[in-house]
């Protein structure tokens, strides 16, 4: 089973992950990582936390001679920005953001104790962890890519930077849409016996789980709601040489829960970043009176820098069905287990 754990403040010392159930023999690029990292912080819309932190992994189990030994891997991501001893309270909560929730859930009197660990600067470390599964994808060809669909309601490039501007003028802060590509999946990753092992379901939790996604869509997604099923369901082919064959892909790759081969295709909403330069009202929660939200250093627009989030997270997902179907120990184990599937699927 591959599993995962992160930690870490904002402002804390570090972000850390550990990774368990990852395969012996793989070669790490960490470079490679460290630009997964990057990609992370660009985009136009950033704000100016990503002008001061310049992340770069280290990691500190796991490896050999740049070789997975198969035991558990620790990244550690430095904050340049460790100040949460010495920052000021916050006392007026953020709507849209986990403030208000998050301190009567624990019972804080503070809202920087939720929005240090409930900020997205936690995503580093999942972008770290998919820097990795994506190496290992690499390894049989699989590669996962994202790209902005719209932001604002604008889809070219020039409306999408105007939007922004826009927002950037005004104090504001604006969402929008990116969708996530894997290319090469193999048919059988995932399962239909259980809702739990169904790889929809497993990247919808994925993707969702970054903060700001509200919501999730493969393949056609909901335009089947609109559809008859013999305009949208993806007719089956058959040729001796080249086997089974689609000639369309509303089902964006996975149908009952089952990889199907063809690319999997998912997209997914995120809102407009919480914090607002103009800010909205609330409420001080010692005083109960009415106060404008609290201002932190913050973004305008982060779609594109989620989809590289969204991207890891697909990662660690396929990573894991394939470790579950092809075997998890060794690289080279697992090299022959999905050559003999491979052959054998071929002739089916």
């Amino acid at each position: 089973m591959l599993r995962y754990l992160t930690a870490g403040e904002s402002h804390g010392k570090a972000i850390v992950a550990i990774l368990e159930g990852f395969p012996a023999g793989l070669k790490v690029d960490v470079n490679r990582l460290n630009k997964e990292l990057k990609r992370r912080q660009s985009g136009f819309g950033r704000g100016r936390r990503m002008q001061i932190e310049n992340d770069r992994v280290e990691i500190t189990s796991g490896l050999k001679n740049e070789l997975t030994l198969g035991s558990p891997i620790t990244l550690l991501i430095k904050n340049k920005d460790a100040s949460i001893e010495k920052l000021h309270k916050v006392m007026a909560a953020r709507p849209g953001h986990a403030d208000l929730a998050g301190l009567l859930k624990y019972g804080f009197t503070d809202i920087r104790e939720v929005l240090e660990r409930a900020s997205a600067r936690s995503t580093a470390a999942t972008v770290g962890l998919g820097a990795l599964c994506k190496e290992f994808l690499d390894e049989f060809g699989i590669t996962i890519t994202s790209r902005v669909l719209s932001v604002g309601g604008e889809i070219t490039a020039k409306g999408i930077t105007a939007k922004i501007t826009e927002a950037t003028k005004n104090k504001d802060t604006v969402g929008g849409v990116f969708e996530v590509s894997a290319r090469k999946v193999p048919v059988g990753l995932g399962s239909y016996v259980q809702a739990d092992r169904r790889l929809d379901s497993r990247l919808a939790a994925a993707v969702i789980s970054i903060p700001g996604i509200k919501s999730f869509e493969v393949g056609l997604g909901l335009g089947y709601a609109v559809s008859f099923g013999s305009e949208v369901h993806d007719a089956i082919y058959y040729n001796k040489n080249t086997g089974y064959s689609r000639r369309t892909n509303n089902a964006g790759g996975i149908e009952g829960g089952v990889s199907n081969g063809q690319e999997i295709l998912l997209r997914a909403c995120m809102k407009p970043i919480a914090t607002l330069m103009d800010p909205l009202d609330s409420v001080n929660i010692l005083t109960k009176k009415p106060a404008k939200a609290a201002v932190e250093r913050s973004d305008v627009c982060v779609v594109e820098s989620a989809g590289v989030v969204a991207e890891s997270a697909c990662a660690l997902v396929l990573t894991e069905a394939f470790l579950e179907k092809f075997g998890s120990d060794s690289l080279g184990d697992i090299k022959k287990a999905y050559a003999n599937y491979s052959a054998r699927i071929a002739h089916a």
